[in-house]
C-alpha cells in the first residue's frame, strides 16, 4: 500500500534505525517497498539498504532532485517520504492504517508526523513545542516530519519541485491546509546541527530562511546566504537541518 521514499548521502550512522522503524509496518503488509534515492554515498549506506531489502536507485545529489526521482519511481498508491536521519516511533502503522481508512477522503489528503528531537533537555522541547505550534495553527511541517501523499495527489500538486532548499515547504504549501494533517506519532530526528551549532543560532537561521522565502527571494539565493558551501552540492543529509 505504501511506497517509502528516502533520499540518502552517506547516511550510515543514522539509516539502521531509520529502516528498522519500517520493518514491522512491512510485516504487517502496510510498507509494500521501500526506495533508498541515493545522491553517491561512498560509505556502506547502500551495503544497509540492500541488507534492508530496499530498492535502489541513483540520483543527482540533491534533496529536491532525490525525492521527486523517487516519487516517480515508487509503485504503491501511497507514498510517505522520510529523511535518512528521521525515526518513526513505535506504533505509528496502526495510526497511518487508520487515517488511511477513515481520513483519506479517496486520496485528496495528506499527513505529516509529530516533530522530535533526539536530545534532552529544555532547549529540544522548546523546539518542539514551536515546530508543534508552526505545524497544528499554520499546518507548515518540515520535511523531518516526513509526508504521507497519496499518488493522487501528489501528481496533482506537481510533485516535489527541485530547489536547493524549502523543498518541503513549497509541496506543503501546494498541499494547502486543509488537505493536510497532522498526526500524533512522532518523527524523532537527529539534534545534531543544534547541538553544534547552539540551538538558539539554529532557531534564528531557521526563521531567518523561512521569512526569507515567504517574502519571495530565490531558494537558491537563500541557500547561498545561508552557506556559501550548500549551493555546491552540499550532501542532502547535511542539508536537512536548515530548518525545523
Amino acid at each position: 500500500m505504501i511506497s517509502v521514499i528516502i533520499p540518502v548521502f552517506n547516511a550510515r550512522n543514522e539509516l539502521p534505525a531509520t529502516l528498522g522503524a519500517l520493518v514491522p509496518a512491512t510485516i504487517d503488509g502496510l510498507v509494500r517497498e521501500v526506495i533508498i534515492v541515493d545522491g553517491g554515498s561512498c560509505d556502506d549506506s547502500l551495503r544497509i539498504a540492500e541488507d534492508a531489502g530496499a530498492r535502489i536507485i541513483s540520483s543527482p545529489r540533491g534533496r529536491g532532485q532525490q525525492l521527486a526521482r523517487g516519487g516517480r519511481e515508487a509503485r504503491g498508491p501511497w507514498l510517505l517520504f522520510l529523511h535518512a536521519d528521521t525515526v518513526l516511533e513505535h506504533g505509528w502503522g496502526e495510526e497511518v492504517t487508520q487515517f488511511i481508512n477513515t481520513r483519506s477522503k479517496a486520496g485528496h489528503e495528506a499527513a505529516a508526523f509529530r516533530f522530535a528531537l533526539n536530545d534532552k533537555g529544555l532547549a529540544p522541547r522548546f523546539v518542539e513545542f514551536m515546530v508543534g505550534l508552526r505545524s497544528h495553527v499554520f499546518k507548515l511541517p518540515y520535511g523531518d516530519q516526513g509526508l504521507l501523499i497519496h499518488r493522487n495527489l501528489y501528481d496533482e500538486i506537481g510533485g516535489y519541485a527541485d530547489l536547493p532548499l524549502m523543498e518541503d515547504v513549497a509541496i506543503v504549501r501546494a498541499i494547502g491546509a486543509r488537505r493536510l494533517h497532522i498526526l500524533a506519532s512522532r518523527a524523532r530526528t537527529s539534534a545534531v546541527r543544534y547541538r553544534t551549532d547552539g540551538y538558539i543560532r539554529r532557531i534564528a537561521r531557521n526563521l531567518f530562511c523561512l521569512g526569507q522565502y515567504f517574502a519571495g527571494v530565490d531558494p537558491a539565493h537563500i541557500a547561498r546566504t545561508y552557506d556559501p558551501q550548500y549551493a555546491q552540492n552540499t550532501p542532502p543529509e547535511e542539508q536537512r537541518d536548515v530548518r525545523s
